[in-house]
């Protein structure tokens, strides 16, 4: 009998640890954080419904213009830039996994770009090349999926669990890297300027602070970024899409979700199914 009660309290204080330790990926609330399948396609819906006015996020993998945005190209699930150095590294990433693919040939001209908005070098063709390789070949969506989760997703939802924040507020984060960019020091919005003001004003969860008041201060920020960004004026993709699901304290994300950008009405229902593709 003891030994059965022995094994019976290893286990539960295994789940315990267990639990303690991992939680449910989300750092913050209850529910599970983007690296949830289900959660990171809430987020890839919501981000898209920014970046592309859909929720379809899956059909912009062949996405690519030039916004005027004086960062080149944008193209992808999540707007890679030519000016910025992300869509080169997608090509490079292709490169190694299809040597010798058909956009290959313009490595050398998203080199010589970068930090600009030449087209020199690429025009139609790229293009072209970008949009073919996108909707025939899995491997080029699966280099946009690496460079976006290897630059954005996850040092987003890193950054949100040493915070404390849930689901809500790992997308609150993953957009404005997207956005703003991540760490430049020199720069007055990428995300650790952002960061750096809402700290001066709040409190992250992970030091006591209420998540509600650290999220509208982090946001409170990143209008102001906005603001400064002469391409970036619209800042409803804040203030009617993330700060209604941090007004509602939807801190796990969790659908039904309804918000606005741009004008336009979305919905995320209780049982939504994710896209077919």
């Amino acid at each position: 009998m003891k030994s059965v009660l022995r094994a019976l309290l290893a286990s539960l204080i295994a789940v315990a640890a267990c639990t303690a330790c991992t939680g449910d990926g989300s750092g913050g609330g209850s529910g599970r954080g983007l690296e949830d399948p289900a959660k990171k396609d809430i987020a890839m819906r919501i981000v898209s419904s920014a970046e592309n006015s859909s929720l379809d996020w899956k059909a912009q993998y062949k996405y690519i213009e030039d916004i005027g945005d004086g960062r080149g190209y944008t193209a992808g699930i999540i707007g890679f830039c030519s000016g910025t150095g992300d869509m080169l590294a997608v090509v490079e990433r292709y490169a190694k996994a299809r040597p010798g693919n058909a956009l290959e040939r313009f490595l050398p001209a998203l080199r010589a770009v970068e930090g600009s908005d030449s087209h020199e070098g690429l025009g139609k063709p790229f293009t072209r090349a970008w949009q073919r390789a996108a909707t025939s070949d899995a491997a080029f969506r699966t280099a946009q999926d690496a460079e976006r989760d290897e630059t954005y997703l996850l040092p987003a939802v890193r950054r949100a669990e040493q915070d404390g924040l849930g689901a809500l507020g790992q997308l609150i984060y993953f957009d404005a890297y997207v956005m703003h960019g991540a760490d430049a020091s020199e720069s007055s919005t990428g995300f650790r300027a952002l960061r750096e003001k809402a700290l001066a004003g709040a409190e992250p969860p992970a030091e006591g602070g209420d998540e509600e008041d650290y999220l509208n201060a982090f946001l409170d920020a990143r209008v102001a970024a906005i603001r400064e960004e002469p391409s970036h004026s619209d800042t409803s993709r804040v203030e009617t899409a993330q700060r209604v699901f941090v007004r509602e304290r939807n801190f796990d994300l969790e659908p039904p979700l309804n918000w606005r950008v741009y004008g336009e009405s979305y919905r995320i229902g209780a049982s939504a199914a994710p896209p077919a593709g």
